[in-house]
């Protein structure tokens, strides 16, 4: 679907860079979502798609949700509940990928837009970013339960009741920024990243992946044991044995891309 607000590119490393130019702030509306959903949909469909880098054009990575849209929804209704869940679908199809995503954040990552890098795999920030989450000074909230898989609750919790902005210095130092760097270098870091995570096994990044949500939610000897489950089944592949061959004739593997193991969710969407 091709659309103004949101393009994607792929490039020869097998690494789609998907960006979002909405200005001034690049905030989110339904069509933007629209749009992210859709193309998200076409990466994960692309066999030559291995990683993903998600970005912004303009001096600010995401302001948050549209609030002048918003005002005009009446809670509740039918509109405001295909709004809401249009809302989740978008993030979800970022956290639920098959394929490793790498946020670039450049200015503000607010809101929803600080939700959206927070669902990625990694968050590569500029020197110049700041996240925080502003919808308490406009009467409304959510979006803790996603940073709670990169932050601390404490530190959630003073956000999200606060307001208050972070600088990614701050971010880093805490772990949830995984690099902080100068923004004429945000884009080619957060690249060269996501190459390194697409020249791997294809079957293997699809399965541990898939495993993160799980093992999170178990006790130490069940998430263990699950993961054991998906070792033994990946030794069995082809990407397995040309790993094994690559390593002992000492050259960079070439992987065809197995299929996925049997009985592991796949996803619909990136």
């Amino acid at each position: 679907m091709p659309s103004s607000v949101v393009r994607y590119e792929v490039d020869e490393r097998r690494v789609a860079t998907v960006t979002v130019d909405r200005p001034p702030v690049n905030a989110l509306d339904r069509e933007t979502r629209e749009h992210l959903l859709a193309t998200f949909d076409l990466v994960q469909a692309r066999s030559d798609v291995r990683a993903v880098v998600l970005t912004a054009d303009g001096p600010v990575f995401c302001a948050g949700a549209d609030i002048k849209e918003k005002q005009a929804l009446n809670a509740g209704d039918a509109e405001a509940r295909r709004a809401e869940r249009l809302t989740r679908e978008t993030f979800f199809a970022v956290l639920d990928s098959a394929k490793p995503v790498v946020a670039a954040v450049g200015g503000a990552a607010l809101g929803a837009g600080f939700v959206l890098a927070a669902c990625c795999d990694v968050i590569v920030a500029a020197d110049d970013a700041f996240f925080g989450m502003p919808e308490i000074d406009v009467g409304q909230g959510g979006g803790a339960s996603f940073l709670r898989r990169i932050l601390p609750a404490p530190k959630v919790r003073r956000m999200v009741l606060t307001g208050e902005r972070v600088p990614a210095a701050e971010l880093y130092r805490l772990g949830a920024v995984e690099e902080c760097v100068p923004r004429e270098r945000l884009l080619p870091a957060a690249s060269a990243l996501a190459a390194v995570m697409a020249a791997k096994s294809p079957a293997a990044v699809r399965a541990i992946r898939s495993s993160f949500g799980a093992v999170d939610a178990l006790p130490l000897r069940d998430g263990f044991r699950l993961e054991q489950n998906y070792t033994a089944e990946l030794s069995g592949t082809a990407d397995a044995e040309e790993a094994r061959r690559a390593f002992l004739e000492k050259r960079p593997a070439e992987f065809a891309g197995s299929e996925p193991l049997s009985g592991q969710p796949r996803g619909d969407r990136l």
